[in-house]
């Protein structure tokens, strides 16, 4: 992705902001000294394009593997440019029909103050009384498309399903949870890094239970809150949580594989599953998604996820980290697991 900063003779109206490029490229865990910050002139926008300044900036899991060098299913970042990523901004001068200044849009220009953009590029979004703006980073984009297509499309989830979720405290993870009790689980349960978290999913989001799995045996602990067996696992982590859910699985057992944050930061190859085998006898699904292929179905989520949310029947968190200058701390923070819910970065308040 890339926007409109160069520096056109003539042109006025310029805005100065800043934004955050990657420096170099991570070896295993990154580091803040892996982002540098900068200043840049933005021209005035042309004909079809909008001038927004940014509110929040989200950093999510999958910006850790376009830190990589090499193609993936979304391209690299540049070293020596300015990262992007979902952003909720205001419009201060359009060019373009349809938006106008003051709006407020969801956008792909994050880790910038500013940004020039195409008007197609960005989604004129509406504030819900009692939510936040930023739940449009969060329970109401796309972690929240993410939690609602791996779950009901990709897990086929039912009613009476015993479902795992690993990373359950996340943004993703802890709507996966709340969506599978609406809809009828007959058991739910999580993995998450701290008791705190644990305490979180129990107490205010409804998981029957939960484990921490730095604590013992994953393999164990999942046996011991799921004695029956699962028949959804959405996973977040991947690894000997993955493990755990081929050995806990019942006879046609689905699993929607979302991401795989304990390989993320591996400097070497991680080997796969001991016991993939598992999946023949027991006639296991296990079928990873993009959310980037199912956004046909973000009216249906937000719809059915913003009533639930209105009325009281689901409920969020955010880690909020105020400043620009904060997000790569944010960023490396979320990957090692220091937020609750949505980490977002506000970045006027």
């Amino acid at each position: 992705m890339s926007d409109d900063t160069s520096n056109h003779p003539g042109s006025t109206g310029r805005t100065v902001s800043r934004e955050i490029r990657l420096a170099s490229r991570p070896s295993g865990w990154p580091t803040e000294e892996n982002f540098e910050p900068a200043e840049v002139e933005l021209p005035a926008p042309a004909e079809g394009r909008i001038l927004v300044r940014n509110l929040y900036m989200s950093v999510d899991p999958y910006m850790r593997g376009r830190m990589n060098e090499g193609e993936s299913y979304m391209p690299p970042f540049e070293v020596g440019k300015a990262l992007d990523g979902g952003a909720i901004g205001q419009v201060v001068e359009s060019r373009a029909p349809g938006l106008a200044a003051g709006d407020l849009v969801l956008h792909g220009y994050g880790w910038r103050e500013y940004a020039v953009m195409d008007a197609r590029q960005a989604r004129k979004i509406e504030e819900i009384l009692g939510v936040p703006i930023s739940a449009y980073l969060g329970v109401l984009g796309m972690p929240g498309l993410t939690a609602y297509v791996g779950l009901l499309d990709i897990a086929a989830f039912k009613e009476g399903d015993a479902v795992f979720v690993s990373g359950a405290a996340g943004a993703v993870g802890s709507l996966v949870g709340q969506i599978a009790r609406r809809k009828g689980a007959s058991r739910v349960v999580g993995s998450a890094g701290s008791q705190e978290k644990i305490a979180y999913l129990t107490g205010k989001l409804g998981f029957d239970a939960a484990f921490n799995y730095k604590t013992a045996s994953v393999r164990k602990q999942l046996a011991q809150v799921a004695p029956d067996g699962i028949d959804v696992y959405f996973d977040n982590v991947g690894g000997d949580h993955l493990e755990a859910a081929l050995d806990a699985f019942r006879p046609y057992g689905r699993t929607a594989m979302c991401g795989a944050i304990s390989v993320y930061n591996a400097a070497e190859p991680v080997p796969g599953p001991s016991n993939l085998f598992l999946a023949v006898g027991k006639r296991l699904t296990l079928r990873g998604f993009l959310v980037g292929d199912h956004y046909d179905r973000m009216p249906d989520m937000i719809e059915e996820v913003g009533a639930w949310l209105r009325d009281g029947k689901i409920t969020f968190e955010e880690t909020v980290v105020d400043g620009l200058e904060n997000a790569p701390k944010a960023f490396v923070d979320m990957l090692r697991g220091a937020n609750i819910g949505k980490m977002v970065v506000r970045l006027v308040h």
